[in-house]
C-alpha cells in the first residue's frame, strides 16, 4: 500500500466514522426537539437515503438494477439498527447512547475475529478488555448516574444489528451497489414494522423532516458507502475497535451543540475506552503490517 493510497484509506475512514457520529446528533436533535416521532425519522432517514443512492447509482451507471433475492439480511439489519437507534435516542443522550452502541459493535466484531480465527496479539487483547471494562464502568448503576435500562437494551439490539451489517460489508466488492440495495429493500421492513406494531401519534415538521434527509442522505447514505469501501481492506477488530472514535466525536459534539452534560462517569469511561482503541490500534502487529 502506497502513501497517497493509505492517506486515502485513512481519510475515507475518517470521514465514515464522522459521518456515523453526526447520525446520533441529528437524530436526538430531532427528537429531543419534538421535531419528528422515532418511527417517523426512521423512514424518512432510511427512505431519502434510498432516493439518494438510486439517484447516485444511476448517474454512474445509467441503469437502476435491484436484485430480488440477494442482500436480504444486510437490509434487515441496517433495518433493525435504524429503528432500535431511533427509539433508543428517546430517552438516551446522544453520547452515551452512541457510545453504548459501538461499545457493542465491538464485541460483536471481536466474536466474529475469533469466528475468522484472525489473529490477536497480547496487546490487541489488552485494548479490548480495557475498552469492555470502560463500558462496564459506563454502565454499572450508580445513584448520580441513571441510565434507562429499556432505552438501552434497544441501543444493545441497535449495536448488534450494526455489526453484523459490518461484518456482511466485508464481503462488498461493489460498496454504491451493495449500499444502495440495503437502503432500498429496509423499506420493506419499514412496512412490516408498521403493519404489526401501528405507531402511534406519528408527526412530522419541516425542521425534523430536514433532519431526516440529512442524516439520510447524507451522513448515512454516503457514510454507509464510505464504510463499506473500506471495511474489505481491515480485519473485523480493527473494524470493531476504530469505530469506537464515533461516540468521542459524538459526545464533544453533544456537549458543544445539544447542551449535554460531562459527568465524570462519561468523561472517565471515554477515556478508557480510548486508552483501549490506542492500544489496540497501535499494537506492534497493525504497524508491521499497514
Amino acid at each position: 500500500m502506497n502513501q497517497s493510497i493509505n492517506t486515502k484509506f485513512i481519510f475515507l475512514i475518517l470521514i465514515s466514522l464522522l459521518f456515523l457520529g453526526l447520525n446520533s446528533i441529528f437524530c436526538k436533535l430531532a427528537l429531543s426537539t419534538n421535531s419528528i416521532d422515532a418511527y417517523s425519522f426512521t423512514f424518512f432517514r432510511l427512505f431519502f437515503g434510498s432516493i439518494t443512492l438510486i439517484l447516485i447509482y444511476f448517474y454512474k451507471t445509467k441503469k437502476i438494477s435491484i436484485l430480488p433475492k440477494s442482500n436480504w439480511l444486510s437490509s434487515f439489519m441496517l433495518f433493525l439498527y435504524a429503528i432500535c437507534f431511533s427509539y433508543s435516542f428517546l430517552d438516551i443522550n446522544a453520547g452515551l447512547g452512541t457510545l453504548l452502541l459501538f461499545a457493542v459493535v465491538q464485541i460483536v466484531m471481536v466474536v466474529f475475529s475469533l469466528l475468522y480465527k484472525e489473529k490477536i496479539n497480547l496487546q490487541k487483547i489488552i485494548g479490548i478488555l480495557l475498552a469492555l471494562f470502560g463500558l462496564v464502568y459506563l454502565l454499572y448503576p450508580k445513584e448520580s448516574f441513571e441510565v434507562s435500562l429499556f432505552h438501552a437494551f434497544l441501543m444493545i439490539i441497535a449495536g448488534i444489528a450494526w455489526a453484523i451489517y459490518s461484518v456482511l460489508g466485508k464481503k462488498s466488492s461493489d460498496a454504491l451497489y451493495n449500499t444502495m440495495d440495503n437502503f432500498t429493500k429496509s423499506l420493506v421492513f419499514v412496512g412490516i414494522f408498521y403493519i404489526l406494531f401501528l405507531p402511534q401519534n406519528s408527526f412530522v415538521t419541516m425542521n425534523g423532516l430536514l433532519l431526516a434527509f440529512i442524516s439520510g442522505s447524507v451522513t448515512s447514505a454516503v457514510g454507509y458507502v464510505l464504510w463499506y469501501m473500506v471495511l474489505p481492506k481491515m480485519q473485523f477488530i480493527t473494524a470493531g475497535i476504530i469505530q469506537l472514535f464515533v461516540p468521542i466525536i459524538s459526545i464533544i459534539i453533544s456537549i458543544i451543540f445539544l447542551n449535554e452534560s460531562l459527568t465524570f462517569t462519561l468523561l472517565l469511561s471515554t477515556i478508557i475506552i480510548f486508552a483501549g482503541i490506542i492500544l489496540t490500534i497501535f499494537s506492534k502487529k497493525n504497524i508491521n503490517n499497514h
